[in-house]
């Protein structure tokens, strides 16, 4: 067995060259000519950016006032929240009044929400409901 006879134990796999490093391949490198392929850094957007751009702003969304909610009253707390017998928006403002409860007094109500079941116990009792 002379020298140039001898094998490794594990022989070496060809290596492709890495491409783009300079050297060896000449004035492109295997990158091909031109493009965005063939620059340094070359960095392809992902195409899903493309579609969201297409989508419609939403200008203002987020600046417009949304309508306020109501606070709640029943018709059963009536009688500890308000002491005399009327009932007016500049008492309970944002309020609407809902039909939980039972109503002994007889009170006028102006300028309140009222839901359908409060105002038929309201007017049982002997109050009215107005709106403006």
């Amino acid at each position: 067995m002379q020298l140039h006879q001898l094998q490794p134990r594990h022989p070496l796999k060809n290596k492709k060259p890495r491409v783009g490093r300079g050297g060896k391949r000449g004035t492109t490198s295997g990158r091909g000519t031109k493009g965005q392929k063939a620059r340094a850094g070359h960095r392809i957007r992902p195409a899903e950016r493309d579609y969201i751009q297409r989508l419609p702003k939403l200008r203002g969304r987020k600046n417009k006032p949304k309508s306020p909610k109501l606070n709640v009253v029943n018709v059963g707390d009536l009688e500890s929240i308000i002491k005399g017998g009327v009932i007016d928006g500049k008492i309970l403002p944002k309020t609407k009044i809902l039909g939980d409860g039972e109503i002994k007094k007889a009170y006028q109500v102006k300028n309140v929400p009222v839901s359908q079941s409060a105002k038929k116990k309201i007017e049982a009792a002997g109050g009215t409901v107005t709106s403006s």
